[in-house]
């Protein structure tokens, strides 16, 4: 029984947990869908959709107080989970927070693509919903 075990451990050490979340992240935010085993897309699912949410939450408190310096604690907080990366803090924060700020929430979706020929794995293609790529 799995009773009050939280989160999925993908058989790594918690900081090569944390590096596969981070990248995970990264490769989504910056092509917009990825193809991986369904359990790593479950895995960073709630981690994408927590930061689209931090930066939503930076950007409407910075509107209503009317002082954009408001949401540099938010974009603070993003950057720390995405490595510091200020390119892709950037576009969390002008077109993916934005883009879903009427959305309360389910900013990815993920789909079953079926077993990995080599090992049987179960593939997914976890994507950010209503983001149109200009690959």
């Amino acid at each position: 029984m799995r009773h009050r075990h939280h989160g999925k451990k993908l058989n790594r050490s918690g900081s090569h947990r944390k590096a596969l979340r981070m990248n995970l992240a990264s490769e989504l935010f910056t092509h917009g869908r990825i193809n991986t085993t369904f359990h790593k897309a479950k895995f960073v699912q709630g981690h994408a959709e927590r930061l689209i949410t931090i930066a939503k939450r930076g950007l409407a408190k910075a509107e209503a107080m009317d002082d954009q310096l408001v949401a540099v604690h938010a974009r603070r907080q993003v950057a720390r989970r995405l490595n510091n990366n200020r390119i892709l803090v950037g576009k969390v924060f002008d077109e993916l927070a934005p883009l879903y700020a009427e959305r309360p929430g389910g900013y990815t979706r993920i789909l079953k693509l079926g077993a990995r020929k080599g090992d049987n794995a179960e593939m997914a293609l976890i994507e950010l919903v209503d983001y149109s790529t200009d690959d």
